[in-house]
């Protein structure tokens, strides 16, 4: 069987012994753990382990325990009957009862409390649960999967975890490893995530300067994968160049990596002088075209001098003539004027 892990790119060593646990995991029915720091991934792999299950045609059903107030938590995940709190004007079914024959995504499951921990680890042994206000009890045909981005080991010593359940959460523990663990996936994910954007913002494909790239390579990315796309959408529609250089870096990388970047040198242009002799019509007649042409034939002549001033460097000519370099690129384009 191949395994799909659409979504998560990399070739870093840790990153395929991730794949390596997956692949062993998923096909089964078993309770998983995955942990990691925020922005590394986890509800991709998630997805992944139920992709490749043998539930994978039934609901994937995802819950961010951190971000449902506990009051309303418990009623989200199994459900109400009809009268059982205020505003509760009907019954309604939990997460467990919509995600039957499938997989029950608990994000976050740290921050839940632990009056409802008791009633989840009734879940995991039972596998059977009652709605709020309710005395039926239904059976709970799903696969279970947790994701935090704390320790949970810590937190049951600090008393904020219940230790039974997170030994029946933990039976299959998945570490998704922070970025600066597999640098080698981040000039991968970068032109990804640069590809992706540029498409959408339908614009040329841009790269990473070979010293852009070594910089990003020794910066500890501590929102990790998150903070990268994020990042490499922002380069994608404020950087004027196809390639990204260490000028475009924010001075956050900058200081942490210890770079220094000098400003390009100033090209100096030619100054005005007060005998300037502005065009004339006779000059456009000459030429035997009309205003629209003779406008076209000084841009050409402007654009090759700038070229010549700056023995070919666009980013040079583009100064001289006051333009961005996009501008220049697309007029030489249109012109099929080559440097």
């Amino acid at each position: 069987m191949t395994l799909d892990t659409s979504g998560i790119i990399g070739q870093s060593p840790a990153l395929q012994e991730v794949f390596a646990i997956l692949g062993k995991v998923a096909p089964t029915d078993s309770t998983v753990l995955v942990s990691g720091e925020s922005g590394t991934g986890k509800e991709l792999m998630v997805r992944a382990l139920h992709r490749n299950s043998k539930r994978t045609g039934a609901p994937f059903v995802p819950v961010n325990c951190g971000a449902i107030p506990g009051e309303l938590l418990e009623s989200e995940l199994f459900g109400h009957e009809k009268g059982a709190f205020t505003h509760a004007i009907r019954t309604r079914a939990g997460r467990f009862e919509l995600a039957d024959g499938g997989t029950v995504f608990l994000d976050e499951i740290g921050e839940m409390d632990l009056s409802l921990q008791v009633k989840i680890l009734r879940v995991l042994q039972e596998r059977e649960f009652e709605r709020v206000g309710g005395t039926k009890t239904y059976k709970a045909n799903v696969r279970i999967i947790a994701a935090t981005n704390r320790d949970l080991e810590q937190e049951v010593a600090k008393g904020n975890f219940r230790e039974d359940l997170f030994y029946r959460l933990n039976v299959i523990p998945i570490h998704l490893p922070p970025l600066r663990e597999r640098q080698e996936d981040i000039p991968l994910l970068a032109h990804y995530f640069l590809q992706k954007f540029c498409k959408h913002q339908n614009r040329c494909l841009m790269r990473l300067a070979e010293e852009t790239q070594n910089i990003l390579l020794s910066y500890s990315w501590p929102g990790n994968v998150r903070e990268l796309e994020n990042f490499m959408e922002r380069l994608s529609i404020l950087c004027d160049g196809d390639v990204i250089t260490p000028m475009d870096l924010p001075d956050k990388i900058l200081k942490e990596t210890g770079t220094k970047v000098s400003p390009p040198p100033k090209v100096q242009t030619r100054p005005m002088v007060q005998g300037f002799r502005f065009p004339a019509v006779r000059d456009m007649q000459e030429q035997g075209v009309g205003l629209k042409d003779f406008f076209d034939i000084m841009e050409t002549h402007l654009l090759k001098e700038a070229l010549y001033m700056a023995d070919g460097v666009k980013n040079q000519a583009a100064e001289i003539l006051g333009i961005k370099r996009t501008t220049l690129i697309e007029k030489l384009k249109k012109k099929k004027i080559t440097s």
